[in-house]
Order: C-alpha cells, then sequence, then structure tokens
C-alpha cells in the first residue's frame, strides 16, 4: 500500500462551533479507544495544544520546554501560512474544561519540506516542535523519544483529544505498527480529528524505565487513510530528532 496513493484525512481538531456531527476517519467499528487517566504514565507527558482561531491538537512533552506535535496543527488556512509562536498554547492534565498548568509558546520550528498549502503536502514532513516559553510542570515529566526501527506486529498506543470527546484524553492502548510507507509509519491505532500530533508510543528496548514507564515517542500522528480497514499514519520520530538534539547541545532543556 503506497501512502502516495492514499486520500489522507488530518487529523486536527476543529473549533467546537462547527463540530455538532464530527466525522471520523481513523476509526474503526470496533472502537478501541477509552478513557484514560491524565494523571498517571505516560499520559501526563500527553498536552493539549490550542491555537486562538479556536483549533485544538495533542502534544507530547519531550523536554522540559519542548513539546512536539503535527505541522499542519500550526497552519491557518485563511492566510495560508504557519500562526505565530504567540497564538499557541499548550495545556498540562486537561480534563472536562480543567488544566493543571497553562504554558504559552515561544518559539515554533517546523519542517522547510512541509508545505501544508501545497496540492500534494509532504506528509511525511509534517511535524512540529514547540518551545515554551517556561518549563513545565515537574510533576510532568519528559517522555523519551525513540528512532529504533520498528518492526511490523510491534506494540503500540497513542493517545489524543479526539473531536468526539475532546473534553477527555482518549486512547488505543492495544494497536500495532503494521509497517512503513512513504516515509511514514503505518499503523492501526483508532484516533480521530483532534488526536494529530499526539504521540504513537512504543515499548522501550527493556519494556521498563525511562520517564515513560516503559514507552517512548517513536512518532507523531498525523492523518488517516479512507479506507474499510483502519490504517492510520505517524511521522517517525527521526524526522525531527536531529532539532531536538540540537536544542539540547545548545543549552535548551
Amino acid at each position: 500500500m503506497a501512502a502516495a496513493a492514499l486520500a489522507f484525512a488530518l487529523l486536527a481538531g476543529m473549533p467546537a462551533a462547527h463540530a455538532e456531527r464530527p466525522l471520523l476517519p481513523g476509526v474503526g467499528p470496533g472502537d478501541r479507544r477509552t478513557p484514560v487517566d491524565a494523571t498517571a504514565d505516560p499520559w501526563r507527558s500527553v498536552v493539549r495544544v490550542q491555537t486562538n482561531l479556536a483549533g485544538r491538537c495533542t502534544g507530547a512533552l519531550v523536554g522540559r520546554r519542548t513539546v512536539v506535535t503535527a505541522g499542519h496543527c500550526l497552519f491557518n488556512p485563511r492566510t495560508r501560512r504557519f500562526l505565530q509562536a504567540s497564538s499557541l498554547h499548550v495545556l498540562f492534565g486537561y480534563d472536562r474544561g480543567e488544566f493543571k498548568r497553562h504554558v504559552a509558546v515561544a518559539r515554533v520550528a517546523t519542517d522547510p519540506a512541509y508545505d501544508p498549502a501545497a496540492a500534494t503536502p509532504m506528509i511525511a514532513a509534517d511535524w512540529a516542535v514547540l518551545t515554551l516559553a517556561e518549563p513545565a510542570p515537574e510533576s510532568v515529566p519528559p517522555l523519551p523519544v525513540s528512532v529504533e526501527p520498528l518492526q511490523a506486529g510491534a506494540p503500540l498506543m497513542l493517545g489524543g483529544y479526539s473531536q468526539d470527546r475532546a473534553q477527555i484524553l482518549m486512547a488505543d492502548r492495544k494497536c500495532r505498527l503494521l509497517g512503513e510507507s512513504g516515509g511514514l509509519l503505518v499503523h492501526d491505532c483508532d484516533a480521530t480529528r483532534g488526536t494529530s500530533g499526539g504521540p504513537l508510543l512504543a515499548r522501550t528496548a527493556d519494556g521498563a524505565g525511562g520517564n515513560g514507564r516503559g514507552w517512548a515517542v517513536a512518532g507523531v500522528g498525523v492523518a488517516a487513510g479512507n479506507a474499510p480497514a483502519v490504517r492510520n499514519f505517524a511521522v517517525p520520530s527521526a524526522r525531527f530528532a536531529a532539532l531536538l538534539a540540537k536544542d539540547t547541545a545548545a543549552g535548551q532543556p
């Protein structure tokens, strides 16, 4: 299955005023999504990314002041430009309208190869790294990022603030990697609009340890394929790992 031949549905959340009967691309008839505790590992490191345009997505804390998400979440279709950092907000521990902490975004980095306004955007470059204006709460540990190759069948998890259940954190904890296509990780995790940027979590090598209690960010969810079976897509962490390493070397936590 070639990713380039699929019709993709991007999974960015729509403003609430336009979500009366949301479509559910990326969720199969046997929907495995269930509510998860936003204060427990690894879910407490999953954040809600809000824009001043009332859009929303999901993200993951991977450094004391670093969040990864999907690039298309930050795109303004009216101006056909990416939103400024001042228009973005990260909410920790969001649950039913309440949250533990709000942190502003100081800087945004996206892949130069990704142009959401292009006729055929390079979906494999659809990632963004947000630098927070202040450190995340001490109670929220950054998730480790893994660039280790995954084998088909590897167990995965994917969570986020789905459009149909936007007030709580939902996750599929029983999904697997199907393979790779067009530079993307192909998986069968149930996920729909609003979960874009949510971390695709894979088991760490020893299955334990690390701030994610045995789970690491292997990619960020970006799209769903319009097919009878669930075939969803994530940008692998290798696409943005070099930028994270560069920030760390420069002293950016």
